[in-house]
C-alpha cells in the first residue's frame, strides 16, 4: 500500500521533470535569445554520461581514477581523426572511439586491478600523462612536419552531419543520456553490479564469497571507460575541437569533483554534481585561473560536511525529518 502511494506521488513529479527537460532548449532560447545557454546544456549532458561512467568505477566498485580524462580524449581523438582522415560518418566514429577507450581501459585494468587505493590513483595519473604526451608529440606520417594528431595544436572536426544547431544536439544527447542511465541501472541491479558493490565494501569478503574480484574490477574499468570514451567521442563533434591538454589531470579532477559533490553510488548524484559544478564554472568564468582552487574547496566541503554529496545530504535530511515526525507522533499518542 505504501509503495503504491509512493509511486502515485512520484508519477506527477516525474512527468513534470520530463516536460521541463523536453521544453528546456526552447525556454532558454526565449529567455536568452541565443544558443549559448543551449550549448551549455549540451555540455552538461555529455558530462553526465562521462561522470556516470566514473561512478560505476568509483561509486560502485570502489576503484579511484585520477586519469579518467584520458579515456574522454581517446574517444574524442579517435572519432575526430576518423572523421578528418577518412570522412567516416558520425554513427561509426562515435562507437569506434568508445570501443577503443574500452579496450585500452581493460588493458590498463589488467595490471591495475591488483593495486591498492592510492597506488591505483597514481597509476591512473601516470596513464593520463602518457596519453597527453603521446597526443602532444605524436608519430609523424611521411614527410609531415607534425604528428598525425596535429600535436599541441589539437584537431578541428570539419564534417558535422545533420546536427547543425544546438537544439538538435540537445535532443540527440538527451536520447543517449537516457539510454546510458537505464543501462547503468540495469547493470547495477544485475549479478555483476552486486559483485561490484561487494568488492567496494570488502575485497577479501567478496573473494571469500566466490566473487572473481579481478575479473569484475576489469569489467567495471572497461564499462566506465566505454561511458567516458563515448562522451568524448560525442564532445569533439559538439565543440568541433579537442586539444591534448584535455587529457591532463585538471579535467580528471573536474570529473571526480562533479561525482563527489553530487554523490557517489546513485543514479541522480552524478547528474546533480554535473549541473551544479558546470553552472558554477560558468558563473566564475572570468576567474578561470582559480578553477583548481575552487575544486579543492568543493572537495574539502564534500569530505568534511557532505561525505555523501548533495544527493546523499538531501536524502539524510529527508530521513531525519521523517524520523522526527514519527517520534513526535509516538510522543503524542503516548500522552
Amino acid at each position: 500500500m505504501n509503495n503504491t502511494l509512493s509511486t502515485k506521488k512520484k508519477l506527477p513529479i516525474g512527468i513534470a521533470v520530463a516536460v521541463v527537460v523536453l521544453a528546456l532548449p526552447f525556454i532558454l532560447q526565449l529567455i536568452a535569445g541565443n544558443d549559448y545557454s543551449v550549448m551549455i546544456c549540451c555540455i552538461i549532458l555529455v558530462y553526465v554520461i562521462a561522470v556516470s561512467g566514473l561512478d560505476i568505477l568509483f561509486g560502485y566498485s570502489g576503484q579511484i581514477s585520477l586519469g579518467h580524462a584520458a579515456f574522454f580524449v581517446i574517444g574524442a581523438y579517435t572519432s575526430g581523426l576518423l572523421n578528418n582522415y577518412f570522412n567516416t560518418p558520425l554513427w561509426l566514429t562515435i562507437p569506434a572511439g568508445a570501443l577503443l577507450a574500452t579496450g585500452i581501459g581493460a588493458l590498463l585494468a589488467w595490471p591495475a586491478s591488483k593495486l591498492k587505493f592510492h597506488f591505483l590513483s597514481l597509476a591512473t595519473v601516470a596513464f593520463g600523462e602518457i596519453v597527453y604526451y603521446f597526443l602532444y608529440v605524436s608519430p609523424k606520417i611521411g614527410d609531415s612536419s607534425i604528428g598525425f594528431t596535429n600535436d599541441y595544436m589539437g584537431i578541428n572536426v570539419i564534417n558535422i552531419p545533420f546536427l547543425d544547431n544546438y537544439t538538435k544536439w540537445y535532443f540527440f544527447l538527451l536520447f543517449f543520456v537516457v539510454i546510458f542511465l537505464l543501462a547503468k541501472q540495469s547493470l547495477i541491479h544485475s549479478r555483476t553490479g552486486r559483485a561490484f558493490m561487494a568488492i567496494r565494501e570488502n575485497t577479501h569478503a567478496a573473494n571469500g564469497m566466490g566473487v572473481n574480484v579481478r575479473k569484475n574490477k576489469i569489467i567495471a574499468f572497461a564499462v566506465s571507460a566505454f561511458y567516458t570514451g563515448f562522451a568524448g567521442a560525442v564532445y569533439v563533434h559538439l565543440i568541433r575541437y579537442i586539444a591534448p591538454a584535455t587529457a591532463q589531470q585538471k579535467q580528471s579532477v573536474l570529473f571526480l569533483t562533479m561525482l563527489l559533490f553530487g554523490g557517489t553510488g546513485s543514479l541522480v548524484g552524478p547528474i546533480i554534481g554535473v549541473i551544479f559544478i558546470e553552472l558554477l564554472l560558468e558563473l566564475i568564468r572570468p576567474l578561470q585561473e582559480y578553477q583548481m582552487l575552487l575544486y579543492g574547496i568543493l572537495l574539502l566541503i564534500v569530505i568534511v560536511a557532505l561525505p555523501g554529496g548533495l544527493y546523499g545530504g538531501v536524502k539524510d535530511a529527508i530521513v531525519s525529518l521523517k524520523r522526527r515526525k514519527e517520534t513526535a507522533k509516538l510522543a503524542k499518542s503516548d500522552q
